[in-house]
């Protein structure tokens, strides 16, 4: 026996011999050039979806600071209890070692140090367990600890010990047996993740759990007889069940991790603004509430934080893996038509133009508008009714009367203007039909318009990645519009079970029930939901109030408490019906103006008033002019010029040539003539 000891302590000196001339030798660490899995996380870092690495497996970077301490403490009492205190090479585990080797002709353990198994997984070029593998192993190993010191060691051994399969890391392995990131594990979770690097394919909990079971029940006794554990601790670790398969790795947003991937593959991490908790729980949410509204039928929804422009969520499909429900298409992308969500904004356009108040009484009968006619939802009419009524119950005919002297084509400018792109048939100009859903819209886009609203008539640019600058806001109405907007759309009524009063929202449904939205905002927080196919065929019976707007309601319940709407600002002055001036009280020529033909004034704008038309921002609009008195035909001049002529309707678009005073004039048709004087800015 002593001649094997000393036989054993001249083998450790001539391993540490060994490693010191390798060292000399120059053969360095090289785990830098270990490829990583690639991830998607949200503004707290937290994963969304990982990739796989181009060798297809699943591997993260380890850090000692974002695993469990008890896993830690059991991984250095199970593998290498003096790490703290050698050099990369223990000489008491290879004398050991060395003994071993003697009495049995042939190496039984080897004496490795984590540093020295960090080595070998660092190069696993070398195989076999002969003494010249072992010499290169120490060799590597006092390097490693020379050069990048214990704790980078240790990252390294948390990165890339082999766990089965295409699994390396704590990290990978934790999310693939446990569902969850290894900074807080239970007893059994950690002896388990210490036992199954020794082993790794013979131990695979997913296909010999009860070899796994035996190993960390092991690892569990002997923490005991270390002091690591508590008697209790090891009864409790023992009763744990092994798990029987791997789980999936995180997939939460599904679409826009891809997007952000494709679009910079360079990078690892790609920190996105969404929460992974509103994310996971608004993902659940729609793919709970499609599937129950019937098969082939998709959902999509945008969660905005609008006070900064962030996105809370994105999801593009009800089931991105659902190939019946064609999940692989980004309903948030897809140009759909918006149905009756874009009436608000044409509202808005009209009470900042001065052509109506919320309590402005408009007509709700069959009209026709040259050769279009058309008709409410349910066939039926309302008769004459305030704006704010008008807008509530999503009234056809007073939105497209509204758009008439608005003008179609300077509500299309001005979505523009917003920054929105909408779409129309080829060879189509914007019509009266854009009121009504006869446009294309992304369901970005209208998220982002419903947060220009809800921020006062300013539209943020979304902003979906951290780190990236705050892109200056596009402002789609002014601020009194959009408080008006806001407090109509609030009384609007909310679909069965839900309270009305606790957020603004719209609903819409496009021709032929293809698509059903619904789109709201409290004092925080805008979402816009879609339910459809994403064929684009047709769901018969499908709206966006019995559809989309449950969904967008419990949206906002699971989002937490609403957040209190913005106060009224000093431009909104609460007037009732009787205290508006009197060419605002209707909509349209009242019977008293209709025979008025001596006294022609211009109602609108008042002689003397400041417009802002944009001409500042390089985006000059068209003025509103609108008479009341004379006889038509009328002549409208600017400063002198000719600039169009009108009708009944009693109002005309005209176009300044440019910011400064500017003077308006009407001439009836029997030569009677009114003027006005305003400053364009």
């Amino acid at each position: 026996m002593r001649i094997a000891a000393v036989a054993a302590g001249g083998l450790a000196l001539a391993g540490l011999g060994g490693a010191v001339a390798f060292h000399r030798a120059g053969e360095g660490p090289d785990g830098a050039a270990t490829p990583y899995s690639r991830e998607v996380v949200d503004r707290q870092g937290r994963l969304l979806r990982p990739f796989q690495t181009d060798d297809d497996m699943w591997r993260f970077p380890g850090a000692v600071g974002e695993v469990d301490p008890l896993f830690l403490r059991m991984l250095t009492a199970f593998e290498d209890r003096r790490f703290a205190s050698h050099l990369g090479v223990d000489p008491l585990a290879l004398a050991r070692a060395g003994g071993q080797w003697l009495r049995n002709g042939r190496i039984v353990s080897g004496g490795s140090t984590l540093s020295m198994q960090v080595a070998r997984l660092i190069d696993k070029r070398e195989d076999g367990r002969t003494m010249a593998v072992k010499l290169r192993e120490m060799a590597r190993a006092v390097r490693l600890e020379r050069e990048l010191g214990k704790q980078r060691v240790l990252d390294l051994y948390l990165s890339l010990a082999p766990y089965g399969g295409n699994v390396e890391g704590i990290r990978a392995a934790s999310l693939a047996y446990f569902g969850k990131e290894p900074r807080r594990l239970s007893p059994g979770e950690a002896a388990l993740l210490v036992a199954i690097p020794q082993s790794p394919e013979a131990r695979r909990p997913d296909r010999h759990p009860e070899a796994a079971r035996r190993a960390r029940d092991r690892v569990l006794d002997r923490m005991l007889l270390a002091g690591v554990l508590k008697p209790e601790q090891v009864a409790s670790g023992k009763a744990e069940r092994v798990p029987v398969a791997r789980r999936q790795m995180p997939a939460f947003a599904w679409h826009a991790s891809g997007e952000a991937m494709a679009a910079r593959p360079a990078e690892r991490v790609h920190r996105m603004a969404y929460d992974r908790t509103a994310q996971e729980t608004l993902e659940a949410l729609l793919r709970e509430r499609v599937r129950a509204l019937g098969t082939r039928l998709s959902g999509a929804l945008i969660a905005i934080d609008h006070r900064s422009g962030e996105v809370i969520a994105r999801i593009g499909a009800a089931d991105p893996l659902d190939h019946e429900r064609q999940g692989a298409v980004d309903m948030t992308r897809a140009v759909r038509s918006p149905g009756s969500t874009l009436k608000p904004f044409i509202y808005a356009m009209a009470y900042e133009a001065g052509l109506a108040h919320p309590e402005t009484l408009i007509e709700d009968r069959p009209s026709r508008f040259g050769t279009y006619a058309p008709a409410n939802f349910d066939r039926g009419y309302q008769g004459t009714v305030p704006t704010r009524v008008a807008l509530q119950m999503s009234l056809n005919v007073p939105a497209v009367a509204l758009l008439e002297a608005v003008g179609p084509q300077r509500f299309y400018a001005r979505l523009e203007q917003a920054g929105i792109r909408p779409v129309l048939p080829r060879g189509e100009v914007p019509g009266l039909a854009v009121g009504l859903g006869g446009v294309g819209l992304r369901l970005a886009d209208l998220a982002a318009l419903y947060a220009g609203l809800a921020r006062g008539g300013e539209m943020p640019e979304l902003v979906e990645r951290q780190g990236l600058p705050q892109p200056a806001g596009r402002p789609v109405t002014d601020e009194a519009a959009a408080w008006h907007i806001g407090d109509i759309l609030t009384e609007a009524p909310a679909p069965d079970a839900a309270l009305t009063g606790r957020l603004a929202y719209k609903t819409g449904t496009s021709y032929g029930f293809r698509d059903a939205w619904a789109v709201g905002f409290d004092g925080r927080r805008t979402v816009a939901v879609w339910v459809g196919r994403p064929d684009g065929s047709s769901v018969p019976g499908i709206t966006g109030r019995t559809a989309a707007a449950p969904i967008l309601f419990d949206a906002f319940a699971r989002l937490g408490p609403p957040a209190a709407m913005p106060p009224r600002p000093a431009a909104a002055t609460p007037m009732s019906h009787a205290q508006l001036p009197a060419p605002l009280r209707r909509f349209g020529p009242s019977r008293e103006e209709a025979s008025d033909t001596r006294d022609l004034k211009i109602a609108f704008p008042p002689d003397g008033v400041r417009v802002d038309l944009g001409a500042a921002r390089g985006e000059m609009e068209q003025l509103v002019v609108r008479t009341t008195g004379g006889r038509p035909p009328f002549t409208v001049l600017v400063d002198g010029r000719p600039a169009g002529r009108f009708g009944a309707q009693r109002q005309a678009n005209v176009l300044p040539d440019g910011p400064g005073f500017t003077t308006l004039s009407v001439v009836d048709g029997e030569g009677r003539s009114a003027s006005v004087t305003v400053r364009v800015e």
